[in-house]
C-alpha cells in the first residue's frame, strides 16, 4: 500500500509522519481482499484549520483511501484541538467505513451462493 502524507499550515515532523503512517497502514487489514492489493493507496492530509481561533488551534486530519475494486474514494475526517486525537478519530471513522464495505461484499457473496444452491437443488429434483 502506498501512503502519501501532506501537511497544510504546519510543519510535518518525523514523529507526526511516523504516527500517521502507523495508523493508516494498520487500516489495510480492514479492507476487503480482492485483486492486487499493492494498488491500494492512501492520502493523509494534516493541518491547522485556522490560526486565529479563540480557544486555540484546531487541527484537521483527513484520510482518503482508493481501493482497486471500488470506484469512489473513501474519505474520513476529524477536527480537534489535538493533532494526534484528530488522526485517531479519522482512523476510527475510516475503519468503520472499510468494515462496511467488507461486510457488504461478504453478504453479497453469501446471497449469490445461496441462490446458486437453490438453483442446484431444483435441478436435482428433476
Amino acid at each position: 500500500m502506498q501512503i502519501h502524507i501532506r501537511a497544510n499550515g504546519m510543519e510535518l515532523t518525523p514523529a507526526i509522519k511516523d504516527y500517521a503512517e502507523k495508523k493508516v497502514s494498520g487500516l489495510e487489514k480492514y479492507a476487503p481482499k480482492s485483486g492486487d492489493m499493492s494498488q491500494m493507496q492512501a492520502w493523509v492530509e494534516l493541518g491547522l484549520t485556522t490560526k486565529h481561533h479563540q480557544s486555540g488551534d484546531i487541527f484537521r486530519a483527513e484520510i482518503q483511501f482508493q481501493l482497486p475494486y471500488v470506484t469512489k474514494m473513501i474519505t474520513s475526517q476529524a477536527e480537534t484541538p489535538d493533532l494526534y486525537a484528530s488522526i485517531d478519530e479519522a482512523h476510527d471513522e475510516m475503519k468503520l467505513e472499510l468494515q462496511k464495505i467488507k461486510d457488504k461484499k461478504i453478504s453479497g457473496i453469501r446471497r449469490g451462493l445461496g441462490s446458486i444452491k437453490n438453483i442446484l437443488s431444483k435441478l436435482k429434483r428433476r
